[in-house]
């Protein structure tokens, strides 16, 4: 069984294929960005890269690009590939999902995989912890961090959780071919967990709320104005609301889901 493991940058990537390697399982790892250590390059937006990624393939770990998938998908049957594990959102089950930034991309890779003969597995992941990460520069400044929603709700994964969890599924027959919904071990405000991560640096994270059109004022250049919008009405209708935990990750895994106090002490050097 060899694997290819696309998105070779993205830490879910990294982790699965750490995984791998500890337990001699054959991979490669691809990437569409050029001097990846140890990667091929696969540009999952550039069909000319795909059959040297998928020779001697059977098993694909898939980032939800939409604008090579069609490709993709027609390279992988070529080459002989039987399963397709996706990286896909949980955002692609909410109302409107087609037309919505947030899960455009992931419900057409989703629809067609579902449209091929591959066997295909769906991850959906709903907020990554990492999205924390967003909060460094201010900490770094000594500046409070500027929130549109402090009390938002949402479910942070741990990274490790969902490449334990992309593991799980590509090793074992019996848990492929299904949909899985993943989520952190608790529905958390972003003041929660920003009072988290304070706990674990030592010291106090000041925030301030601020309105939506201050946000997209000092996100204008980084998050593109759609999906800006996407975020904001996301996080309005969680404001005050619970997300739904799933029990998913530790189906699949076999232990329960990383808090997010986990995932702030494992990166506390990224706030430093």
């Amino acid at each position: 069984m060899s694997i290819l493991v696309t998105g070779g940058r993205g830490a879910v990537a990294r982790g699965l294929a750490g995984l791998l390697a500890a337990r001699g399982i054959p991979y490669r790892l691809g990437s569409r960005e050029r001097g990846t250590p140890d990667a091929v390059h696969c540009d999952l937006g550039d069909p000319a890269t795909h059959p040297d990624a998928l020779a001697g393939i059977r098993s694909v770990f898939l980032y939800a690009e939409a604008s090579g998938i069609e490709a993709f998908v027609k390279e992988a049957v070529a080459a002989g590939v039987e399963h397709v594990v996706l990286l896909s959102s949980s955002s692609v089950l909410a109302p409107g999902a087609a037309g919505s930034p947030l899960s455009a991309s992931h419900l057409v890779v989703e629809q067609a995989l579902s449209a091929s003969p591959l066997r295909t597995t769906l991850l959906r992941p709903g907020s990554f912890a990492g999205n924390a990460r967003s909060w460094a520069r201010p900490l770094r400044s000594g500046r409070p961090v500027r929130l549109p929603h402090p009390g938002a709700y949402g479910d942070p994964v741990h990274e490790t959780d969902l490449a334990e969890a992309a593991l799980a599924v590509l090793t074992d027959p019996a848990l492929a071919g299904r949909a899985y919904t993943l989520t952190g071990p608790q529905a958390l405000t972003f003041a929660a967990q920003l009072s988290i991560l304070g706990d674990v640096l030592g010291r106090s994270i000041p925030f301030e709320a601020v309105s939506a059109e201050e946000w997209k004022a000092e996100v204008d250049g980084h998050v593109p104005g759609p999906y800006a919008d996407a975020l904001l009405e996301y996080w309005a209708s969680t404001d005050g609301l619970p997300v739904e935990i799933t029990g998913a990750v530790e189906q699949l895994t076999g232990h329960p889901a990383r808090t997010f106090r986990t995932w702030a002490e494992d990166h506390a050097d990224v706030f430093a």
